[in-house]
Protein backbone atom coordinates (compact mmCIF):
# COMPACT_ATOMS: atom_id res chain seq x y z
CA UNK A 1 0.00 0.00 0.00
CA UNK A 2 1.53 3.73 -1.04
CA UNK A 3 2.32 5.99 1.74
CA UNK A 4 0.87 9.02 0.68
CA UNK A 5 -2.17 9.42 -1.62
CA UNK A 6 -3.42 12.35 -3.64
CA UNK A 7 -6.43 14.45 -2.32
CA UNK A 8 -8.69 12.80 -5.21
CA UNK A 9 -7.33 9.01 -4.02
CA UNK A 10 -8.53 9.73 -0.27
CA UNK A 11 -11.75 11.05 -1.66
CA UNK A 12 -12.40 8.32 -3.95
CA UNK A 13 -11.23 5.79 -0.73
CA UNK A 14 -13.26 7.47 1.65
CA UNK A 15 -16.62 7.37 -0.41
CA UNK A 16 -16.19 3.89 -1.12
CA UNK A 17 -15.61 3.18 2.38
CA UNK A 18 -18.68 5.06 3.98
CA UNK A 19 -20.43 3.35 1.02
CA UNK A 20 -19.47 -0.03 1.53
CA UNK A 21 -20.55 1.03 5.92
CA UNK A 22 -23.66 -1.31 5.56
CA UNK A 23 -25.45 1.39 7.61
CA UNK A 24 -28.93 2.28 5.55
CA UNK A 25 -30.13 5.88 6.01
CA UNK A 26 -28.91 9.24 6.01
CA UNK A 27 -26.14 11.10 8.30
CA UNK A 28 -27.45 13.51 10.86
CA UNK A 29 -25.69 17.05 10.82
CA UNK A 30 -23.91 16.32 13.85
CA UNK A 31 -22.34 12.94 12.34
CA UNK A 32 -20.81 14.93 9.66
CA UNK A 33 -19.50 18.02 11.79
CA UNK A 34 -17.97 14.47 13.64
CA UNK A 35 -16.66 12.74 10.67
CA UNK A 36 -14.83 16.03 9.46
CA UNK A 37 -13.66 17.06 13.42
CA UNK A 38 -12.06 13.55 12.50
CA UNK A 39 -10.50 14.61 9.74
CA UNK A 40 -9.27 17.96 10.45
CA UNK A 41 -11.69 20.14 8.79
CA UNK A 42 -12.52 22.85 10.59
CA UNK A 43 -16.31 24.13 11.02
CA UNK A 44 -15.57 27.23 8.60
CA UNK A 45 -14.62 25.06 6.21
CA UNK A 46 -17.14 22.74 6.17
CA UNK A 47 -19.94 25.59 6.22
CA UNK A 48 -18.50 26.75 2.93
CA UNK A 49 -18.16 23.21 1.35
CA UNK A 50 -22.01 22.60 2.60
CA UNK A 51 -22.86 25.94 0.92
CA UNK A 52 -21.25 25.36 -1.96
CA UNK A 53 -22.72 21.38 -2.41
CA UNK A 54 -26.38 23.44 -1.90
CA UNK A 55 -25.55 25.38 -4.62
CA UNK A 56 -24.29 22.87 -6.92
CA UNK A 57 -27.58 20.92 -5.96
CA UNK A 58 -29.93 23.90 -6.52
CA UNK A 59 -28.19 23.98 -9.90
CA UNK A 60 -28.67 20.56 -10.52
CA UNK A 61 -32.51 20.55 -10.08
CA UNK A 62 -32.95 24.07 -11.87
CA UNK A 63 -31.31 22.33 -14.72
CA UNK A 64 -33.27 18.98 -14.88
CA UNK A 65 -36.41 21.49 -14.72
CA UNK A 66 -35.46 23.13 -17.85
CA UNK A 67 -34.02 19.77 -19.87
CA UNK A 68 -37.62 18.26 -19.05
CA UNK A 69 -39.13 22.04 -20.79
CA UNK A 70 -37.00 21.59 -23.38
CA UNK A 71 -38.25 17.83 -24.20
CA UNK A 72 -41.94 19.07 -23.40
CA UNK A 73 -41.28 21.92 -25.75
CA UNK A 74 -40.09 19.33 -28.70
CA UNK A 75 -43.16 16.88 -27.71
CA UNK A 76 -45.15 19.70 -28.41
CA UNK A 77 -43.90 21.01 -32.04
CA UNK A 78 -43.18 16.78 -32.77
CA UNK A 79 -47.59 16.80 -31.69
CA UNK A 80 -47.62 20.11 -34.36
CA UNK A 81 -45.77 18.82 -37.17
CA UNK A 82 -47.92 15.20 -36.98
CA UNK A 83 -51.26 17.41 -36.84
CA UNK A 84 -50.16 20.13 -39.38
CA UNK A 85 -48.93 17.55 -41.82
CA UNK A 86 -51.66 15.03 -41.63
CA UNK A 87 -54.30 17.49 -42.57
CA UNK A 88 -52.59 19.07 -45.16
CA UNK A 89 -51.37 15.74 -47.10
CA UNK A 90 -55.39 14.64 -46.18
CA UNK A 91 -56.54 18.06 -48.26
CA UNK A 92 -54.03 17.31 -51.07
CA UNK A 93 -55.17 13.96 -51.47
CA UNK A 94 -58.76 14.83 -51.64
CA UNK A 95 -58.48 18.27 -53.99
CA UNK A 96 -55.33 17.30 -55.96
CA UNK A 97 -55.30 13.10 -55.81
CA UNK A 98 -51.86 13.95 -54.97
CA UNK A 99 -50.13 14.69 -51.89
CA UNK A 100 -46.53 16.17 -53.65
CA UNK A 101 -47.09 20.13 -51.54
CA UNK A 102 -47.98 18.17 -48.47
CA UNK A 103 -44.98 15.72 -48.78
CA UNK A 104 -42.50 18.43 -49.80
CA UNK A 105 -43.82 20.68 -46.67
CA UNK A 106 -43.36 17.44 -44.25
CA UNK A 107 -40.16 16.28 -45.48
CA UNK A 108 -39.01 20.53 -44.88
CA UNK A 109 -40.51 20.62 -41.53
CA UNK A 110 -39.17 17.29 -40.54
CA UNK A 111 -35.83 18.23 -41.77
CA UNK A 112 -36.15 21.38 -39.28
CA UNK A 113 -37.73 18.84 -36.36
CA UNK A 114 -34.53 16.74 -36.86
CA UNK A 115 -32.04 19.72 -36.48
CA UNK A 116 -34.44 20.62 -33.14
CA UNK A 117 -34.20 17.46 -31.64
CA UNK A 118 -30.70 16.69 -32.10
CA UNK A 119 -30.18 20.74 -30.54
CA UNK A 120 -32.40 19.96 -27.75
CA UNK A 121 -30.36 16.45 -26.54
CA UNK A 122 -27.09 18.16 -27.52
CA UNK A 123 -26.28 19.38 -23.70
CA UNK A 124 -22.23 19.99 -23.94
CA UNK A 125 -21.96 23.14 -25.67
CA UNK A 126 -22.29 26.65 -24.96
CA UNK A 127 -25.47 27.06 -26.91
CA UNK A 128 -27.02 24.99 -24.15
CA UNK A 129 -25.36 27.10 -21.38
CA UNK A 130 -27.13 30.51 -23.07
CA UNK A 131 -30.12 29.05 -23.30
CA UNK A 132 -30.18 28.04 -19.89
CA UNK A 133 -29.04 30.84 -18.64
CA UNK A 134 -31.71 32.90 -20.94
CA UNK A 135 -34.35 30.19 -18.92
CA UNK A 136 -33.41 30.69 -16.15
CA UNK A 137 -33.31 34.77 -16.34
CA UNK A 138 -36.70 34.42 -17.51
CA UNK A 139 -37.85 32.28 -14.79
CA UNK A 140 -36.03 34.63 -12.53
CA UNK A 141 -37.97 37.39 -13.78
CA UNK A 142 -41.09 36.17 -13.69
CA UNK A 143 -41.17 35.13 -9.89
CA UNK A 144 -39.77 38.67 -9.36
CA UNK A 145 -43.03 40.11 -11.03
CA UNK A 146 -45.48 37.89 -9.26
CA UNK A 147 -43.68 38.59 -6.02
CA UNK A 148 -44.29 42.56 -7.40
CA UNK A 149 -48.39 41.78 -7.90
CA UNK A 150 -48.72 39.65 -5.07
CA UNK A 151 -47.43 42.50 -3.11
CA UNK A 152 -50.01 45.11 -4.34
CA UNK A 153 -53.10 43.18 -4.61
CA UNK A 154 -52.43 41.59 -1.44
CA UNK A 155 -50.75 44.48 1.02
CA UNK A 156 -50.09 43.56 4.41
CA UNK A 157 -51.09 46.14 6.96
Amino acid sequence: MPEYYSQEDVQQILQLAIAKRGIDGDFSRVQLLEMADELGISPDSLQQAETQWLAKQDEFKERQQFDIYRRDRLKQNFVRYLIVNFFLILVNLVLFKSANFGLTIALIWGLILALKTWKTYEMDSEEYENSFSKWRLKKQIGKSINLAFDKLLNPKP
